[in-house]
């Protein structure tokens, strides 16, 4: 193989935050090498630069780890970016993921958290996708982003989504070829539910009704019993739909609007709902009431309603309307209430009456929120966590109050990729003395 005069001989000293390889360039500038394991030494084009550092291209493994394998997908080695791990043996993936998360608790000030070993989910369980489409001179592409890039690679095959999804992909192609809604690019957001596929298209174009006619013979012929369409960013409105969608969560039938959030995978969402559950007392104390902020469509609100009642916050109207509506149906005794908690985090006079506080925030975090519950009075909180760098700052809070962690658990069910899920459990290392003043 020749080798450019720009490469350069590295040493990989350890991983950084987005899977990369980190090593440094001989005038001392960091460098983050994708596809590069610790310990191994490479050849690697320096490029473009990223904060204080460069990235470099990987042109050959010269040493390489014991922990490397051969990834199994071929859409690897055309820059698909839905993964960046596949080079990485399992056990590599997992002990990263669990020290991704003693690095952020210890950055917050928990040093000696107990933090457990990875839960790994299994390959081929992704149950949610967001599939970019692009129309071109060469026809219809459907898939995912090549890492770094806007340029959409067609997917064929995939070791990490379920296989009704893929499966789904050649016929939506043939099917977008004759959709004048989508003229140059759009994207097909699918929901694996338990009646089937849930789509929400959006489209660069106007729906008309030749188009709406052309989803319904493909929402009958792909078993797909509800379409939803929206133009760009606008609200999605039913485009074609054969019968009801519903999936259980916690064991009770929801029916979520187009595009919900769900949990990567069932078995991911079980792992973090017994996480959430094994920290919390099978009886609590006083009244037993429960906060779910962030509560989505009721994925920890349902199995928490087993435990006491339950007041679930959430931003989005129509998942309030979704988890209200399952609640009563079920007969649980939860309240669902629509807030947008980044705006109006829960204040400390609304957090005094409950028992235990479970936070599920969004890839940011919630600093203000967070910060609230540090100052409570709420003896127990439980925070789900799927950005580490958002958690370790958000800890920092109650690593000052001087709260403990009482259990961590790190959570793979976005395998190959670099994010990572983490249920946290704090608890106040002692009561408030009788008497002090409230904070207001």
């Amino acid at each position: 193989m020749a080798v450019s005069a720009a490469a350069e001989t590295l040493r990989i000293s350890g991983m950084g935050a987005a899977g990369d390889g980190l090593a440094v360039l001989a005038d001392g500038t960091p460098c983050f090498v994708p596809g590069a394991l610790p310990g191994e030494t490479v050849r690697a084009e320096p490029g473009p630069r990223r904060g204080e550092g460069r990235v470099a291209r990987l042109t050959a493994v010269l040493e390489p780890s014991p922990e490397r394998v051969t990834p199994a997908c071929p859409h690897v080695a055309q820059g698909c970016g839905g993964c960046v791990l596949q080079h990485a043996s399992p056990a590599a993936q997992a002990a990263w993921k669990r020290a991704r998360l003693v690095e952020a608790l210890a950055r917050a000030g928990f040093r000696d958290a107990p933090v457990a070993t990875t839960i790994t989910t299994p390959p081929a369980r992704r149950r949610r996708a967001d599939f970019a489409l692009r129309r071109g001179p060469a026809g219809i592409t459907a898939g995912l982003h090549r890492a770094g890039s806007a340029e959409v690679l067609d997917i064929t095959a995939c070791l990490v989504l379920d296989p009704r999804l893929v499966a789904l992909l050649q016929p939506l192609r043939a099917m977008l070829r004759g959709l004048g809604a989508l003229r140059r690019e759009g994207s097909a957001v699918v929901n694996l539910l338990d009646t089937g596929p849930d789509l929400l298209l959006r489209t660069d174009g106007p729906l008309a009704a030749a188009d709406r006619a052309l989803l319904a013979r493909f929402a009958q012929d792909q078993g797909v019993p509800r379409i939803a369409w929206a133009q760009g960013e606008g609200p999605a409105e039913p485009a074609a739909q054969l019968g009801p969608v519903s999936i259980a969560l916690g064991g009770v039938p929801v029916a979520p609007p187009p595009g919900a959030f769900l949990q990567a995978s069932p078995e991911g969402e079980a792992a973090i709902v017994a996480a959430v559950l094994a920290s919390l007392p099978e009886r609590l104390p006083g009244r037993g009431r429960i906060a779910d902020l962030h509560a989505g469509l009721g994925t920890l609100t349902f199995p928490l309603a087993r435990r006491g009642r339950v007041a679930a916050f959430e931003g989005d109207a129509a998942a309030v309307a979704a988890l209200s509506a399952a609640a009563g149906r079920a007969g649980l005794p939860v309240a669902a209430t629509r807030r947008d908690l980044a705006r109006q985090p829960l204040g400390l006079a609304e957090l005094a009456g409950f028992a235990a506080v479970v936070l599920d925030p969004p890839h940011a975090g919630a600093a203000a929120q967070a910060a609230l519950l540090a100052r409570s009075e709420v003896p127990r909180v439980v925070y789900v966590s799927c950005n580490p760098a958002a958690l370790a700052r958000d800890a920092r809070a109650f690593a000052a109050a001087g709260w403990r962690v009482a259990a961590a658990t790190p959570i793979d069910q976005f395998v190959h990729s670099a994010q990572l899920e983490a249920v946290v459990a704090y608890l106040r290392e002692a009561p408030r003395q009788r008497g002090s003043r409230r904070e207001r």
